[in-house]
């Protein structure tokens, strides 16, 4: 359901860095919205220096934006807690101020969104689109909850 797209500029991010932020954003995600985790995908994209601009100038300085799509149909109250735990997983992972951080949220309806295959359930009705899936989705599915359930976020 989630897909959240990390691009860095002027920061290295070693594959642990990189275990550590995907891992927080999908327990941050599960914890404040209550989805699965197997939904949440993270997906990394450095860009070059050269290839980053603010107020059309060159950045100079170390950034991290984290663009996020999620299900339409949250409070506010929820977006504003998911929004603001994604900035800290990514400042306590980086080690980045919080003014190096953007962080931005998009909402798409369920009926336009395909996972595994299937048209996504509106928020709250996931038990119901999950009973409909194939016996072997939901062996697969539920395997990888098993394991999310064993891994957490642990900043180091």
């Amino acid at each position: 359901m989630p897909t959240y797209t990390v691009k860095f500029s002027g920061v290295d991010l070693a594959p642990a860095h990189k275990n550590l932020i995907a891992r927080g954003i999908t327990d941050t995600h599960n914890a404040v919205t209550g989805a699965e985790a197997y939904f949440a995908q993270v997906i990394f994209s450095g860009t070059h220096r050269d290839d980053h601009f603010l107020g059309g100038k060159p950045v100079n300085e170390p950034q991290m934006f984290l663009h996020g799509q999620i299900r339409a149909g949250r409070t506010a109250e929820v977006k504003q807690k998911l929004i603001r735990d994604l900035r800290d997983v990514l400042a306590s992972v980086s080690g980045l101020d919080n003014s190096q951080i953007w962080v931005y949220l998009v909402e798409l309806p369920p009926a336009q969104m395909i996972e595994y295959g299937e048209i996504l359930p509106e928020s709250g009705k996931e038990s119901e689109w999950f009973a409909g899936l194939s016996p072997r989705l939901q062996e697969k599915l539920a395997a990888m909850h098993a394991m999310s359930s064993k891994l957490r976020f642990r900043p180091e």
